[in-house]
């Protein structure tokens, strides 16, 4: 596999990290995502009507290939799902030629999910299409940090919503807490959030985040202790334990719940009027406590949500002009 690292997409429309994009395009999606949210069903729906998509997935995913898949349908796209389950992968076929009969089976534009850090790079560069890196291993997940950006602006008070500069989160600080070490999710908000103005702060255990886990740049910091991250926080995002990727890794889980699961009394205490995100799958009552995920500063059901209307705009972006592009978003703004 190659390197995760890459020097910027082939394809314009392509979306394989949060460093591909600058805050003016950030702003544009932004935009682009509320103009949709705005239109009518027929309406929406004719933007990319016959156009061809391929779901790619590696790995198991509820929300992201759901969302990915619906936002499709819902401009027109007709959609075909491959998974490593039901398709000639399981036989060992590579990714390099999944993609080639992908494309020449009539694929626009291919929604990637990967075990391997690096596998959307290599996609695209195979392929020549647009590519959507819908997770690559540990390295990033874009768009759900795109849809975690919006939720914030959405339910924080005093924020615009629809667009962005590099002071928009100024003031606000956001903890992620859990498996940092093994979080593309974790990996993608600490990248965009910051270059907004955020504050981010790292919580987790040595065994799940260790010192070198980021190269942390400006506005990133760890933070050992749970209840003081929590201080001052307006936004804690708090990650599952993946299980899958612990091997070797000796974890006390019942230590971690006493020094890291989100509680009623820890954010009654610590953080009684901020915003409680998870990008799931959610294991309830192990990082976070059942009430909090239901109660009403839990923003769970506000991300699908987001995530859903995030994807369409980044699949309009994949294969709609970027002259087209440009006009759907700046109608928002008028």
């Amino acid at each position: 596999m190659v390197s995760a690292k890459a020097t910027g997409p082939h394809s314009p429309g392509s979306l394989l990290s949060v460093e591909d994009l600058s805050i003016a395009d950030v702003s544009t999606l932004l935009s682009l995502t509320s103009r949709l949210e705005r239109m009518q069903h027929a309406e929406r729906s004719q933007l990319l009507s016959g156009r061809r998509v391929a779901l790619l997935f590696y790995e198991s995913s509820t929300r992201t290939r759901t969302s990915f898949e619906l936002a499709a349908k819902s401009l027109g796209i007709t959609t075909t799902l491959v998974s490593d389950k039901s398709s000639s992968i399981e036989k060992g076929e590579s990714l390099k030629d999944t993609g080639l009969t992908l494309r020449a089976l009539g694929a626009e534009c291919i929604i990637l999910r990967h075990q391997h850090s690096g596998a959307p790079v290599l996609l695209e560069r195979v392929t020549g299409l647009p590519v959507l890196n819908a997770g690559d291993g540990t390295h990033e997940h874009p768009s759900q940090a795109l849809l975690d950006l919006r939720t914030i602006l959405t339910r924080l008070p005093g924020l615009e919503r629809d667009v962005v500069d590099a002071r928009s989160l100024a003031g606000i600080t956001i903890v992620i807490t859990g498996d940092i070490l093994h979080s593309r999710v974790a990996r993608s908000n600490a990248m965009l959030l910051p270059r907004l103005g955020a504050r981010v702060i790292l919580c987790g255990p040595k065994e799940l985040l260790p010192e070198e886990a980021f190269g942390l740049g400006a506005n990133v910091e760890i933070e050992r202790n749970f209840d003081r991250a929590l201080d001052g926080a307006n936004v804690i995002m708090m990650l599952r334990i993946q299980r899958e990727r612990l091997a070797g890794l000796e974890l006390d889980l019942t230590g971690y719940m006493a020094h890291f699961q989100l509680s009623q009394d820890r954010l009654r205490t610590h953080a009684p009027h901020a915003l409680v995100m998870h990008p799931g799958p959610m294991i309830r009552g192990l990082e976070i406590a059942g009430e909090i995920a239901d109660g009403p500063q839990s923003a769970i059901e506000d991300q699908v949500r987001h995530g859903l209307a995030v994807r369409s705009a980044l699949l309009l972006r994949a294969l709609a002009s970027a002259d087209e592009t440009r006009r759907l978003a700046g109608e928002v703004r008028l």
